[in-house]
């Protein structure tokens, strides 16, 4: 693949994204889900009216931006139930979530890229990210869980830059990677998982490195990248780890909290913090499940319990919309409009399968390498294939395993930190079936491939909140637990 098409396809991907997070944005001319909330609280910075939030600042500010701006540039005139101040229209607090969404794709696809430098497995990853359910409907609404992974993504973009650079360019590229890391930190505390992964990863180098073993690099493609990023963990000096991934995204962090302290005076940045932490504790306190849409850790890969977000029915096509929509298709009986947060059915189940395939594959690596030494060690040669399985294995379990101890009441949505590391291990799969030679797994390739982009458009409807008949909603709620 030529770069020229490899950019023509990472343009295409983000077009779709765009797409698919702006159309019909004002759809429903109401406050949706948590945006009674992070709405409200945006525009809260906007009004000079103090609150109380569990969670830290920095996506309520974004939303605040995207505010003030689309109040300058007015596209619907509506007015907004539950909302003051200059909103006009939903337009006004969805778009930048929407635009800033379209991006996450394209970050995966740099991370993929950045592990292997081939461009069909970076393709297929962007892809795979930019038909996922969730992250479109997360996208389309005045909601902040997009940005600990957007932010958590750029940083880890820019730590493999890092890491296949020198000098100056490293240096710069830690830099902005630890400010992307605190600003993920600084939308939500569980961002700090991203943080963790590239700790995780960089202490396995050193006890490699002190193990004196040494990677051993499959040839790169189209000789475009002379050595995995990974190689060079050991490069970074301790210093530069503390300073740039410790230090400054703390800082980051820190910072981030000014606006919030100056509108609410009567609290400090500890008084604040304990607040946020006595919030929590009372929300697991009891065990109860308090919420319908309760999800523990366990059933996220799974899919067994997505949540809706949105849920309205019309019985004719004289009733009126719940908010700016499309006109209802004549003698269409009940009509439902739901928007439901729920991933790609066969990109999650097909994901979790493959990291427990990456899984699988890294132990039978250090078996046989354990059945030939009689010594259990950590083996020479490491391909860049198994760097790429242990970088997405160990980021996927350091986002998922802290929830395992949580008790409070969790949602599907809190998986959303880990599951793109299961993209990029089932986009992995896939392009490895389809670089093969052997046809039966170039078939299973393909077959992956366009199961998942037909269940994509399959399920679309209740992505989007696009108007569809009883039936079709039940066609498309395969399980009780769905609905």
């Amino acid at each position: 693949m030529t770069k020229n098409w490899f950019r023509i396809g990472l343009a295409s991907i983000f077009l779709i994204s765009l797409a698919l997070r702006f159309w019909g944005l004002d759809r429903f001319n109401t406050l949706v889900f948590d945006e009674v909330y992070y709405a409200k609280f945006g525009n809260n910075y906007l009004t000079h009216v103090p609150f109380f939030d569990g969670h830290p600042p920095l996506g309520k500010y974004i939303i605040a931006m995207g505010i003030w701006l689309g109040s300058h540039v007015r596209f619907v005139h509506e007015s907004v139930n539950g909302l003051t101040g200059s909103l006009r229209s939903p337009w006004d607090y969805r778009w930048i979530n929407a635009f800033l969404g379209s991006f996450i794709p394209l970050l995966n696809a740099g991370i993929a890229y950045q592990l292997s430098s081939r461009r069909s497995f970076a393709l297929i990853a962007g892809l795979f990210t930019a038909v996922d359910g969730i992250f479109i409907v997360e996208s389309r609404y005045a909601l902040i869980n997009i940005y600990i992974v957007l932010f958590g993504l750029l940083g880890h973009w820019l730590f493999l830059l890092a890491l296949n650079n020198q000098r100056q360019k490293r240096k710069l590229y830690l830099i902005i990677a630890g400010i992307a890391f605190g600003c993920s930190i600084a939308t939500k505390w569980n961002g700090l998982f991203f943080l963790a992964g590239v700790y995780f990863l960089w202490i396995f180098a050193w006890i490699w490195d002190i193990s004196g073993k040494k990677i051993n690099q499959n040839p790169p493609e189209n000789n475009q990248q002379s050595s995995s990023p990974l190689q060079n963990l050991t490069q970074l000096y301790v210093w530069q780890v503390v300073l740039f991934l410790g230090v400054l995204p703390l800082t980051i962090y820190s910072l981030s909290w000014i606006p919030h302290l100056q509108l609410d005076t009567k609290y400090g940045f500890i008084a604040v913090h304990k607040q946020i932490l006595a919030f929590h504790e009372r929300l697991g306190g009891n065990n109860a499940e308090v919420h319908p849409y309760c999800a523990a850790w366990y059933k996220w890969p799974l899919l067994t319990r997505p949540m809706a977000y949105y849920y309205q029915t019309a019985q004719k096509v004289t009733d009126p919309l719940p908010g700016l929509g499309p006109d209802l298709p004549a003698n269409a009986g009940k009509i439902i409009y739901d928007v439901h947060a729920m991933g790609n059915p066969f990109l999650w189940w097909f994901g979790a399968a493959a990291i427990l395939f990456l899984i699988g594959m890294l132990i039978v690596a250090i078996f046989m390498f354990w059945k030939q030494q009689k010594r259990f060690t950590l083996p020479k040669n490491i391909t860049v294939d198994t760097w790429i399985a242990l970088y997405i294995v160990v980021n996927y379990a350091t986002n998922l395993a802290p929830w395992m101890r949580v008790s409070r009441c969790a949602f599907i949505y809190h998986y959303m930190t880990a599951v793109v590391f299961a993209f990029l291990a089932i986009a992995w799969f896939v392009d490895q079936c389809l670089r093969s030679y052997y046809r039966p797994l170039q078939a299973i390739g393909v077959t992956i491939f366009v199961m998942i982009l037909v269940a994509f458009v399959y399920w679309l409807p209740i992505y989007l909140g696009l108007p569809i008949t009883s039936e079709s909603y039940k066609l498309r709620m395969w399980f009780s637990s769905w609905i």
